[in-house]
Order: C-alpha cells, then structure tokens, then sequence
C-alpha cells in the first residue's frame, strides 16, 4: 500500500496533528514536496503533500488563504502540512480557517521535524510499496509459469492470473471466439467482448484496449494483444473492479509473455515444420502414400486415415496474372495447378502451416502450452503480397479445425494456398463459411446478379471431392479445376461435384480460346470483307440447323443449292470436311465464342 496521510500521521518520529480534514486522511501521498511559491501548481502532478512556512504569504487575509487552498485542492493535492515556529509560531488561524471550508487535510509540523524527515518517510514509503509491488509481479510471474506448463496449459494460467488480479480474465483466439475463461462464470461476461477482441486483434502487436465502464457493466476490462507477428495470434482480456495497480499491472504482463512465448515457436522449430508439411504433400501428390505416412508419424492424428478433401484456394486479383505467367512459360493453367506442364512450378513447398491436432484437455480451443497433449497451431506470415488476401482463410481453417480438435495439413504454395482436411469436418465447413461471408448480397449497391458472385478484391476456392490417401493427387487436380471453374463463374466456391453444373458456354470466354476462335474463322471473315458472300453466318446458320439444308436456306432467305455451294467454299478456304463431327464442332464453338 503507499503511504497515506493518516500513516504519516501515525509515524511515531513525525509527530504531526491534524487541524481540519480528518476526514480525509487515508489519501494516498505520492510525493511530499516543499514550494513557498503562491502558485505552485504548474509543477505539481496531483497527489502530493504540499510543505510550506508561509514565508511570502498574507497569513491574516482570509480570502487570499482561501483562495490559494482552494488552488491546491483543485490541481489534487491531498494536503497541506505547515511548518509552526519558523516564521509563525502557530498556525494561522486564517489558513485552519480555508483549510475546514475547502475540506483539504492541514497537519501541522512541529520545530523539531524538518521537511526532509517527512519527505524521505513518504520516498521510504513509496520504494517499500514499489518492491512490494515487483516481488508480488515475480511471485505471480512463477505461479503463472508453473501453470502454463501444466497439463490444463493456458487454462490454467488464466485461473492464476485471475486469482493475482482479484477479477477475471479470457482468452480469444485468433477468430474473435473466446477459448477460455477464469472462473467458469466469466464466460458470459468476457462474451460482450468478442467484437472488441477482433479488432483488437488486427492492430499490429503489441496493443491495447480499455473498455469504459459504461460497456463493461462495474468491470474495467483490459484487453491485450498476445503474439509478435503483422496479426495478434490471441487476445487477453483481464476484468477488475477498478485499476490494475502496479502488482496486477506485472502479472497481466508476465501473463502475455507467457502466452506468446507458448504461441510464438522458435524460428528453426517452425521452419522444420513448414518443411515437413510441403514434403509431406508432395509425396501424397507423388503417389508415395507410404513414404508420406512415415515421414508424418503421428503428427497430423486421423487426417491421413480418414476420408479427405483437397482445397485449393488464391486471390482472385492475382488469377490472371498467374494466367500470363503460366502461359508465358508453356503448358496449360490446369497444368501448372497439378504441377505437371512445362509452366509448373516447384509444386507445393514454399513455407507450409501445419496445423496438427490442437484441443486444451478442458474447453474448446486451440493449445498453447508446451507439453500438452497435441500441437499448438504454427502461423506462417512470411507470404506473397498477392497472397495476403488468404491469411483470413488460413486462419479460419486452421482455428476451427483446432477448436474442434481436428488434424489439417495447410500449405501456402506461392500465391496459391492448399489444405488437405477430413471430409465432413470442421476445416471444410470454415471454408464454406468463408465463402459464404465473402459471397456479394444481391441487394448490395453495385453486386452482380448471379448468386454466388464473389469481390473483386476476395478469394476464389476449389473444394475436391471425398477421396482416401491414395487419391490425393486425383483430389488436388479435381480441386485445381473447381478452383479454375469457379473463377470463370465470378463464384467464391466451387466444389467437385457442382463442376458439372451449368453450362460451358462461360469457359469461352478465356482470351486464349477466342484466339483460337479468331484464327479459325479469320479466312472466312476475310472472305466475307470482300463481298463474295456470307459463308461465316451461312455456316452459323447451317450447324444450328443440324445439317438441314432446307430449314437452315429458310433462315438464311437463300435457295438451298446456294447454301451448298457456300459450304464446300467453307471447306475450300478452311481446307476441312464438314462431314467431320469434330470440324463441326470446333466451328460451332468457334462461332459461339466470337459472338
């Protein structure tokens, strides 16, 4: 406790008396300070113990010694303390006088105490209060290490930091979702806060929020960000009656470092992990199902013997740039995606997320403490700038499925991200809900018309069908052409089974297919130019007849044995038969895709 007025009185050496505000005497003193100044309030802080023998003073003008106690009070002193037999023998009556009607405590300071055995009283005072506060901080800061390598991890932790606070705490995970709390019956309390949390959490760390007590009910709720990255891997939030003082102030920080020493893992840790994960998903993707099952051990739980899907998701903005890129370097987008054409990359590798197991033994969520019974989520914020439009998915993908206690395998591949996660289960249900928050309302100002219609500026997500471990390299191809499809829909998600859906007519509009449109037709047009004749809408007219030369010189308002003779110069200049059902096909494509 710091020293107050009323244990300085109570100081045997001191041998202060009270003469007005007794009722005021168990106010905190932070510093005693000695000014014959009539205004010494510029340089004061407030709460100090003001020491004066009112040398320069007009002790017998009642209204000036009301006025300058009036002064004091309003800048927080907390009392006056006048020295008797220095330059007064007693204590003006005047001053006792606007002292009472001010309220402000007056002590008077006998001969024999001089100002210094006072001031070094409240400065012993103060220091003893201040390693108080330090050694309980230390205290605490053991109690909450011994707890955070328990087996309950960040539970634990909470439970003692709660008890050294003398209120509440909770913890949010990287969602905004609260994943644990102390006592039990803060759960509801530390849920007003799930909004203050998430934009906590997006301010770079380390920060902090405090919310007013008209939010928080009686409660004063601290929220810290936890972790050391471009986004807070976790919020802390510490509810109290009034003010953290000094104490309370070193354990809610030695609560954060622990916790962001439990979620921050050692640099070479998580870069081993990234590697294991990429080699991991390139032996799947190779066929060597065994190798892959060695390699991985234990680490990833169920996902390698459950039924799984692949999801390949990436910005839709960087879509086509990824396009040129591929076909600057030859092959097909599609190849480049399965890692197959000339164009392809490396493959999947470039800094993998592994996201093992990772339940607390009590209460949903992720868990941070070394030691327990899985592996606490690695982040990986070292990604392409175009990728940075998936670090909200990742995270979405990897918090659900360690809040729900599932193993998934996420790698960031370039501008692309991939996730191999149980069929049916949480990671794949994020992924839909992504979607789906990402997905343009109909009756939003400027949205496009189809349902699904993604932003401009979100991802776009290829979902695979349920496969087993040996098909997993069948799965990321079937997620690479949902992915493909679902971009030419202006979709957010497409899954494997809804490839079929729809019509094909949308995939021709891909600049690559109207080039190979325009140089098909581009002799016929030239022909055309000339005037000497209408061969490509005689031709348009012909194939949407199916052949039939009389409905199709119908249409065309042409005899038939004219319509002919414009078809065998379609098969002259083109120097194709259009008895070929593929040259018929390709010509109606053609058509279609040029409009």
């Amino acid at each position: 406790m710091p020293p107050t007025l009323a244990s300085l009185v109570q100081h045997s050496s001191l041998r202060l008396s009270v003469l007005a505000g007794q009722e005021r005497l168990d106010t905190p003193v932070h510093w005693a300070h000695a000014s014959e100044l009539a205004d010494p309030t510029p340089y004061l802080d407030g709460g100090e113990l003001i020491m004066i023998t009112a040398l320069k003073m007009d002790t017998d003008d009642h209204e000036a010694m009301h006025d300058y106690v009036r002064l004091l009070a309003d800048r927080g002193v907390v009392g006056l303390a006048f020295a008797a037999g220095v330059h007064h023998e007693h204590v003006p009556e005047a001053l006792v006088k606007a002292a009472r009607e001010v309220g402000l405590p007056l002590l008077e300071v006998p001969r024999r105490t001089p100002f210094i055995a006072i001031s070094k009283v409240v400065s012993a005072a103060i220091a003893a209060e201040q390693y108080q506060a330090v050694t309980a901080g230390f205290d605490a800061q053991r109690d909450m290490t011994t707890a955070a390598l328990s087996q309950e991890g960040p539970a634990a932790l909470l439970a003692r930091l709660s008890g050294h606070v003398k209120g509440w705490a909770a913890l949010y995970d990287a969602s905004g979702a609260v994943v644990a709390t102390a006592p039990a019956w803060a759960a509801r309390r530390a849920a007003r806060f799930t909004d203050e949390a998430e934009r906590l959490r997006d301010r770079p760390a380390p920060a902090s929020a405090v919310v007013s007590e008209s939010q928080a009910g009686d409660d004063r709720v601290e929220l810290q960000s936890v972790g050391t990255g471009r986004r807070a891997k976790a919020v802390l939030a510490v509810g109290t009656a009034a003010r953290l003082g000094t104490a309370e102030r070193y354990a809610v920080h030695s609560a954060v470092a622990l916790l962001t020493l439990t979620m921050e893992r050692s640099r070479a840790l998580q870069e081993a992990e990234q590697r294991l994960g990429a080699a991991v998903l390139r032996m799947l993707l190779s066929g060597e199902v065994n190798h892959a099952r060695a390699v991985a051990g234990r680490l990833y739980g169920g996902l390698l013997d459950a039924p799984m899907r692949v999801v390949v998701a990436e910005p839709a903005a960087g879509a086509a740039a990824r396009q040129r890129a591929v076909a600057s370097g030859g092959g097909t987008y599609a190849d480049a995606v399965a890692g197959t054409g000339p164009g392809a990359g490396p493959g999947p590798g470039a800094g993998a997320t592994i996201t093992p197991s990772g339940v607390p033994v009590e209460g949903p969520g992720p868990s941070f403490a070394p030691g327990s019974r899985h592996v606490a989520p690695v982040a990986v914020d070292a990604r392409p700038p175009a990728a940075g439009q998936l670090d909200d998915l990742a995270d979405a993908v990897e918090t659900a499925a360690a809040r729900n206690g599932e193993a998934v395998l996420v790698v960031p591949d370039g501008e692309r991200l991939v996730v191999l996660a149980t069929d049916g289960g949480a990671a794949v249900a994020a992924c839909v809900r992504f979607a789906a928050d990402a997905t343009v309302d109909e009756g939003e100002p400027g949205a496009r018309t189809d349902p699904g219609a993604r932003h401009d500026d979100g991802p776009v997500i290829g979902v695979s069908a349920p496969a087993g471990l040996p098909a997993t390299a069948v799965a990321f191809k079937q997620a690479s052409q949902a992915l493909s499809v679902a971009r030419r829909r202006g979709a957010v998600l497409v899954e494997h089974e809804d490839v079929a859906a729809g019509s094909v007519l949308p995939l021709l509009a891909d600049d690559a297919v109207r080039a190979f449109a325009d140089g098909l037709l581009r002799k016929l047009h030239e022909h055309d130019a000339h005037g000497r004749g209408d061969l490509v809408a005689s031709l348009r007219a012909w194939l949407s007849r199916h052949g039939q030369w009389d409905a199709a010189a119908a249409d065309l308002g042409v005899h038939r044995h004219t319509l002919r003779y414009r078809m065998r110069r379609v098969e002259e200049i083109l120097g194709r038969s259009l008895d070929d059902p593929d040259v018929r096909m390709e010509l109606w494509l053609a058509l279609k895709a040029t409009g």
